[in-house]
């Protein structure tokens, strides 16, 4: 599984429309409204790299309200989960 967390501008007049079309699309798990200089990060997880392209330059950047995005791929991930997950089989 690859994650993808992709920072957005929009039209801050759009958001909530904007928001909502983005998380519709396949491969977006999670869009969130956030404060500071971006206005949305969305969630992309998708089985193959390719298809990061796909969804964020073929799909978000595409969507009406969108000014701009960069993408950070997630190479390893660390949660609470995991490391309780781990120190009870004794790693």
């Amino acid at each position: 599984m690859i994650t993808a967390i992709v920072f957005i501008q929009a039209e801050v007049a759009l958001l909530s429309d904007t928001a909502a079309k983005i998380a519709d699309i396949d491969g977006v798990s999670e869009v969130y409204s956030v404060t500071g200089d971006l206005d949305l990060v969305a969630m992309v997880r998708v089985s193959e790299i390719d298809d990061v392209a796909a969804v964020v330059a073929d799909q978000i950047n595409r969507v009406d309200g969108v000014l701009s995005t960069q993408t950070q791929i997630a190479y390893r991930a660390y949660s609470r989960h995991d490391l309780e997950d781990a120190f009870s089989i004794g790693i």
